[in-house]
């Protein structure tokens, strides 16, 4: 079966790639440039696709405009050094993106009706889930719902699956499982305020979850 995974260049969506290409799957491989600051995420989607030998398409998306106040479209201050705990506890994050993943999965419902694919994994995990009201499991399944109507390809044959196969686990367990299957972690970039040369900051949210990974100065 076809599959449309949403690669990111991140840890939970090259992970996500690995497990549907496990469980036999034929994926396609989908990326978002959307005026990001962290776009070395970009070339690393890019190497995790060409790792697997699967077909990436990387899609622009410019509708957020200057205006935006997330951390990722702009200069705002991007949290740093915080535990655990305070990521979990500390709202929605400045780095949410109004819609971000429904552009995304809106997206995504278009080209697997193009591509007579039945599936779209998503990445999230459960430690998106209390920063970012689109990662968590009431959203997946609200737009569950939606897919069942938005396409003739739904409409006439079925709808989409929307496969969330890492909500369930912490982003420590994801990269056990990325050890587990293989996955080429090293070519993963999870970061949201990455320095000048291109290097992961060590100090934002993103690369306080995957400290383990990785040796900061």
């Amino acid at each position: 079966m076809r599959a449309i995974v949403l690669l990111s260049g991140g840890v939970d969506s090259a992970v996500t790639l690995a497990y549907a290409l496990v469980e036999g799957r034929q994926c396609i491989a989908l990326t978002f440039a959307y005026g990001q600051r962290n776009r070395v995420e970009l070339n690393s989607a890019k190497a995790i696709a060409e790792y697997y030998h699967v077909p990436h398409r990387q899609i622009t998306i410019s509708s957020w405009g200057a205006e935006s106040s997330s951390a990722l479209l702009s200069e705002s201050r991007v949290p740093q050094n915080r535990t655990h705990q305070e990521i979990a506890e500390g709202g929605i994050a400045p780095t949410y993106v109004p819609a971000r993943n429904t552009l995304f999965l809106s997206y995504a419902l278009a080209v697997a009706e193009v591509e007579n694919a039945f599936e779209i994994y998503f990445g999230a995990n459960a430690d998106d889930c209390l920063p970012y009201p689109d990662c968590r499991p009431p959203y997946f399944s609200a737009f569950q719902e939606v897919a069942r109507y938005a396409t003739k390809q739904a409409v006439e044959i079925r709808p989409p699956k929307i496969i969330t196969p890492m909500i369930g686990l912490q982003k420590s367990q994801v990269i056990g499982l990325g050890k587990k299957l293989g996955v080429p972690l090293e070519l993963t970039f999870s970061c949201y305020a990455p320095t000048v040369e291109g290097k992961q900051c060590g100090l934002c949210d993103a690369c306080m979850l995957t400290r383990p990974l990785r040796n900061y100065e």
